[in-house]
């Protein structure tokens, strides 16, 4: 598929049957693909590689899959898919804390695997798509274009961006300090009651004259969510 030319993924696992049943499906997807079978390793390929998702065992001999977690998310911009054979509460809510972006628990499906990495590729790197649809959006980011159900939406460029970090985080609150910090920068000098502005007229463009699309959650923020 040409949309995955160039998303690198680095898979990090102590069984080499994983590693290379992963791999070998991940490849014939078109993913660039590397492997590491310890943490030192996977901490020193993650700099050289520059991957987009890790596949990160949390039982590993030496450095866990926490401890690499907690040292790739300070420094680097990568998703991370978390994977163990415990089924534990309080391990997922480690790993998530320690800045994990999702978390399986195996044995598990390749299909809902690649499905995660989708979803985390789409998140935090959708320019790599090209397009990408979500729910009755489509986000063009080459084109700097967004529709709602084919019909395409006058923005500016800073409605652009507004829009489209708010679909792409749909489901989740979004404060207006975010919001300024991933839209406007975060050396932004202004009010923060310009992202009320924004909203108003993304609305209106919108015909979200009911707040059922771009809800507002008094003293929280925003939050779309989508039918």
């Amino acid at each position: 598929m040409k949309q995955l030319k160039g998303i690198k993924i680095l898979l990090v696992d102590d069984e080499p049957n994983i590693l290379e049943f992963l791999e070998l499906g991940l490849r014939n997807e078109g993913f660039d693909v590397q492997t590491a079978q310890d943490g030192m390793a996977a901490v020193t390929m993650i700099k050289q590689f520059q991957p987009h998702v890790v596949i990160l065992d949390v039982m590993m001999p030496g450095m866990d899959g926490f401890e690499v977690c907690r040292m790739i998310k300070k420094s680097e911009n990568v998703a991370v898919i978390m994977l163990t054979a415990k089924d534990e509460v309080d391990d997922r809510v480690k790993g998530l804390t320690l800045g994990a972006d999702d978390y399986m628990v195996k044995p598990f499906s390749f299909e809902e695997l690649l499905a995660r990495i989708y979803a985390r590729i789409r998140n935090q790197f959708p320019n790599l798509f090209g397009e990408v649809v979500i729910g009755p959006f489509l986000i063009d980011d080459r084109r700097k274009e967004i529709k709602l159900n084919d019909r395409v939406l006058e923005l500016s460029p800073t409605e652009y961006e507004l829009l489209k970090f708010l679909v792409l985080n749909h489901g989740l609150v979004l404060s207006k300090t975010m919001i300024l910090d991933k839209v406007w920068g975060y050396d932004f000098g202004g009010e923060d009651n310009i992202v009320e502005v924004y909203i108003r007229s993304l609305r209106d463009k919108l015909n979200d004259k009911d707040h059922q699309l771009i809800r507002t959650l008094r003293g929280a923020g925003y939050r779309v969510d989508l039918p």
